[in-house]
């Protein structure tokens, strides 16, 4: 518990924000572009320690959230074929497709299970020769090492009977889409620390530079976010656009090298949708052609599932930072964890859950839905 402690410090956490609010002389608005962090600002009151003049907006980090539409609903079709073990991690079993959830396959019969590691489906497969074990791999660039080491140990171990519908979304590229977006008012970055452990932040001067918006790595506890926002906010106020890293007991500029290694014999750049958001050219990874025999997507043939979002989620905006969750008409009423309209109100990395979890936002009125 020693450095949950250390980097929870209440008088700590007061004294960085009263040099917050010394340092802002004009409304600024930064991006924590990871869903951790969001629920880190919302639960421990964050955002109620700094200057109104500082505004959060909470960007698309959340794995969960941005897995598009149809990348679920090819889930579904995968989940319910007869001879299929389909494997997730658990936050993705109540996520909405178009029309049912992993939970509602499984209800009806389909052979949807937890794991807590893709190796854990790689085992499952072993296990099972007569069964297709299906491990369902979304997620930023944390969690790609671990799923395209799954896909190389089957390889490796020869097991014809094992595939992963594979959904990897990359950050720099949604950088460049936020601030490319003509609508976009954010003005510095906080990048996700667990991102960067993996890929370094060696990417991120570029845009620095390009787009003129400090970039600062930070970790989830409270000191972490507020030590990151302390340095955005100097170099907002310098007029200074450069990369910074304050989460130096995990990120270096270069990132874990073995697994970058790893990624890049597995994975190649595509196009990827977001979920609420759109396409955006080569913010994703596919597996590469050489282990295209275990891409689900593939060898189930749903690779034209096509869908429509629903026009009274209005995540996508949530995702971009263009909408507060609490400023959807549905939120808390059509919308709550129960009965989720989208990904953001189900993910535990959701700006949506954060702001329905933590009750803050909850009006009387809002209440009367639950």
């Amino acid at each position: 518990m020693k450095y949950l402690n250390e980097y929870r410090d209440g008088e700590l956490a007061q004294k960085l924000a009263r040099e917050i609010r010394q340092v802002v002389t004009q409304p600024w608005k930064i991006m924590e572009v990871c869903g951790g962090q969001t629920h880190s600002i919302i639960r421990n009151g964050i955002d109620q320690l700094l200057p109104k003049d500082l505004e959060m907006i909470h960007g698309p980090g959340c794995p969960v959230c941005v897995t598009p539409l149809e990348t679920i609903d090819k889930a579904l079709a995968i989940a319910a074929h007869p001879n299929v073990v389909f494997c997730s991690f658990g936050d993705m079993l109540r996520v909405p497709g178009s029309h049912s959830d992993l939970f509602r396959v499984k209800a009806e019969g389909g052979d949807v299970r937890i794991v807590y590691s893709p190796l854990d489906a790689v085992n499952l497969a072993r296990q099972n020769p007569s069964k297709e074990v299906v491990f369902f791999g979304v997620g930023f660039e944390t969690t790609a090492p671990a799923n395209a080491m799954a896909v190389y140990l089957a390889r490796q171990q020869g097991l014809k009977n094992f595939s992963a519908l594979i959904s990897h979304v990359l950050v720099p590229p949604a950088i460049e889409a936020i601030m490319d977006s003509p609508s976009n008012s954010v003005q510095a970055f906080l990048a996700a620390g667990h991102v960067c452990s993996v890929m370094g932040y060696w990417q991120y001067p570029a845009l620095a530079r390009k787009y003129g918006v400090p970039i600062v790595v930070t970790g989830f506890e409270p000191l972490d976010i507020l030590e990151g926002i302390r340095r955005a906010i100097l170099q907002l106020e310098a007029g200074e656009a450069e990369v910074a890293n304050a989460y130096e007991r995990v990120v270096t500029r270069e990132g874990n090298q073995a697994a970058q290694k790893l990624l890049e014999q597995m994975f190649e750049e595509t196009d990827r949708s977001w979920r609420g958001i759109g396409l955006i050219p080569k913010s994703g990874w596919r597996l590469r052609e050489a282990y295209r025999e275990f891409d689900a997507e593939h060898r189930f043939q749903v690779t034209a599932i096509r869908t429509v979002e629903s026009s009274l989620c209005r995540s996508g905006e949530v995702l971009r930072g263009a909408l507060k969750p609490n400023q959807c008409p549905a939120f808390g009423k059509e919308c709550t964890p129960r009965r989720p309209l989208g990904a953001t109100m189900v993910s535990s990395e959701g700006a949506c859950a954060a702001y329905y979890n933590y009750g803050r936002f909850i009006s009387l009125d809002q209440v009367a839905h639950v």
